[in-house]
C-alpha cells in the first residue's frame, strides 16, 4: 500500500495528549505504522553517565500513530491524503483543497 504520510511532511496531531500540535515527520516505520514527528510525544529519558555523554534527564520523541496524524495543506488545515495519476505517475494530494503534495 502506498504510504500517504511520508518524511518530511507538516502534519498535525489529531488525539492525545499532543493533540492539536504540529510538527515534521522525521522518521516513519510502516511496519508498526507510526510515526516520529519533531517536537511531538516528548517522553523523558533517564541516562547513565559515561565517559563520552553527560547523562542525566534527556528529553526524547516517541513513536505515535500515523492514524492520530493528519497532513497539513497548503492553508495550514488538515487535510486527508488521495492519491491520482498525473502524466503517467501517482502523486498524492490533499483532498480539501485538491492540490498535489
Amino acid at each position: 500500500m502506498a504510504a500517504k504520510l511520508k518524511k518530511g511532511d507538516k502534519v498535525t496531531v489529531l488525539a492525545g495528549k499532543d493533540k492539536g500540535k504540529q510538527g515534521e515527520i522525521t522518521r516513519v516505520m510502516p511496519k508498526d505504522g507510526k510515526a516520529l514527528v519533531d517536537g511531538i510525544n516528548i517522553s523523558i529519558r533517564h541516562t547513565k553517565q559515561s565517559q563520552a555523554t553527560q547523562g542525566g534527564r534527556v528529553p526524547t520523541a516517541m513513536p505515535i500513530d500515523l492514524s492520530n496524524l493528519a497532513l497539513l495543506d497548503s492553508n495550514g488545515k488538515a487535510t486527508r491524503v488521495g492519491f491520482r495519476e498525473e502524466d503517467g505517475k501517482k502523486v498524492r494530494f490533499a483532498k480539501t483543497t485538491g492540490e498535489t503534495v
